[in-house]
């Protein structure tokens, strides 16, 4: 079965830089898990949820937009024009600068804003962002 950003890509889009959810930003679901396994199971849920959660959110950056999809039954996506992009902000606690991960904050044209949490090494993902988004500005001077 395709990824959501692979189905969703239209003629001429190509994936530059694929985000990943960062596993330290699931660590409280983990540890749940393990301190409540012994009852009836219950930290399978936890172990579940986290894996769910990690399996199921993609983040892209294309040469022509962002893709952010999570959820398995229910979808939550958000899908912002480079173009309409006007800045973005990075996120990150004290755990999160040691290890990597936090959010970022992506604002477009008319006010809104794009959040995309707990995502692995986020200011990489902010460079190709930003990288993708002088490209398309080029292409449209």
């Amino acid at each position: 079965m395709a990824s959501y950003v692979d189905s969703s890509l239209t003629p001429g889009e190509r994936v530059i830089y694929i985000g990943k959810i960062s596993v330290w930003s699931l660590f409280p679901y983990l540890f749940l898990g393990v301190l409540t396994i012994w009852i009836f199971g219950l930290g399978i849920l936890f172990f579940l949820y986290a894996l769910t959660r990690y399996v199921t959110t993609e983040l892209a950056v294309t040469n022509k937009r962002i893709i952010a999809k999570s959820g398995l039954i229910s979808r939550e996506t958000m899908e912002l024009n480079l173009a309409k992009v006007e800045s973005v902000q990075v996120h990150q606690g004290i755990w999160g600068r040691l290890l990597s991960f936090g959010s970022i904050v992506v604002s477009g044209t008319g006010n809104s804003q794009a959040p995309i949490h707990s995502i692995a090494r986020p200011i990489e993902f902010r460079q190709a962002l930003l990288s993708a988004q002088e490209e398309v500005l080029r292409e449209i001077k």
